[in-house]
């Protein structure tokens, strides 16, 4: 992000009149992409700028001043917005605002795991800034991401409760999936409509792990390529590539929505055998392929919870 000379004092004069720790409470290192980093054992102003920081965060009890709307909004996602309601919109999925950080005199920003360098060394003079460091497009990479959130909170014990809790849940579900369905009714393709057409997600991405740890077995059509969270836009004549036993098709706003409705009268839609069996499920975009986290894990299971009570007996 570029910044005015004006732009860039304001901020370090914000920088300046941040810190609110307590001169009596400890501190504890976190290992992060930038580096170890010194957080105060209690903080008490946390900016948070990724969806999952935030997701975290609300999680273990912390309600941030300031986070970033989600992608294709204007606020934060659907799913957490009464949890999160009262906080401050400091940015977006593509953008920081670095003044809007500096306003709410953050005790610990925590952010998203590709924040670049350059933004990393602004921020970092504003208050401890934490890049958790990823592995990359792996599975359960959220669950990594969400114990350096964690840490950084210093409620490691809370955030192993948190999981542990979701794994159950998790496991409970495929029980009763598994049982169900043999495992030849089990494939499911997760698709993002896109005014272009439709988008497959990644195996390895959030929701797909949720998807497969109760009990899905997860359908990419071979159409991603390496290391990237979802293919190029499918054409309609392309459509049988995600036609598995269940399809789950997002939609992030309005646009997409419409495409959508457009699509299902066209002949090729209508063909797919997922449709004819009635398992196209219909879930929300900034849920399912935007959001990350603990709530978001429920929120997600919540889903799948209906379907078992819906369609499948």
């Amino acid at each position: 992000m570029l910044l005015n000379r004006l732009s860039f004092k304001k901020i370090l004069l914000c920088a300046c009149i941040t810190t609110s720790f307590s001169v009596f409470a400890g501190e504890h290192s976190v290992i992060t992409k930038y580096g170890e980093v010194k957080v105060n054992d209690d903080v008490k102003r946390i900016v948070t700028l990724s969806e999952d920081a935030l997701d975290s965060a609300i999680a273990l009890g912390v309600k941030p001043l300031g986070a970033i709307a989600t992608r294709g909004g204007d606020s934060v996602a659907e799913y957490i917005q009464k949890r999160a309601s009262g906080v401050n919109m400091v940015g977006t999925s593509r953008q920081n605002n670095l003044e809007a950080i500096a306003a709410q005199r953050p005790d610990l920003i925590l952010a998203s795991t590709n924040l670049p360098q350059d933004q990393y060394n602004i921020l970092s003079k504003i208050a401890p800034t934490i890049v958790p460091i990823s592995p990359g497009m792996v599975s359960d990479n959220w669950i990594k991401v969400a114990k350096v959130y964690a840490q950084a909170l210093n409620k490691d014990e809370q955030m192993n409760t948190i999981l542990s809790d979701i794994k159950d849940r998790e496991n409970a579900l495929k029980d009763v999936i598994t049982a169900k369905l043999p495992k030849n009714e089990r494939s499911a393709t997760l698709a993002r409509w896109m005014p272009q057409g439709p988008i497959v997600m990644s195996s390895q991405i959030f929701s797909t792990d949720v998807l497969a740890a109760a009990g899905f077995i997860i359908n990419d059509a071979g159409v991603i390529k390496e290391g990237r969270p979802h293919s190029s836009p499918l054409s309609l004549e392309n459509l049988s590539k995600v036609d598995s036993n269940w399809l789950f098709l997002a939609t992030l706003n309005t646009e997409g929505k419409d495409a959508l409705e457009a699509a299902k009268t066209s002949p090729s839609f209508s063909r797919l055998n997922v449709v004819k069996e009635d398992k196209v499920i219909a879930v929300n975009g900034q849920l399912w392929t935007s959001a990350a986290g603990p709530l978001a894990a429920h929120a997600i299971l919540d889903d799948i919870q209906n379907i078992i009570n819906n369609k499948i007996k």
